[in-house]
């Protein structure tokens, strides 16, 4: 897991798909959307493993969710590369 870092394809997944988990856009360009990242300390997952085990290590019960459950939470972003976004809202 990565916090911090955010590269351009964290960026433009994150700016384009932002209100899955937002009523109303919390950043309208590139600047803005790695400000609010590195606000809310949102993270970069290797794979789905990075994504339980981050999920448990911030007390959250995931017991009864599968892989794709999982990847369809509003606060985890599925980037092209099989990375994942993961912004606490």
């Amino acid at each position: 897991m990565q916090t911090g870092t955010y590269d351009m394809e964290c960026l433009e997944v994150f700016l384009k798909k932002q209100r899955q988990l937002f009523r109303e856009e919390v950043a309208s360009n590139l600047e803005e959307a790695e400000a609010f990242l590195e606000d809310c300390l949102a993270v970069v997952c290797q794979d789905l493993q990075e994504v339980k085990d981050y999920f448990e290590e911030e007390g959250m019960d995931i017991s009864g969710m599968d892989d794709q459950e999982l990847e369809e939470a509003s606060e985890v972003f599925a980037l092209p590369d099989g990375r994942y976004l993961v912004v606490e809202g």
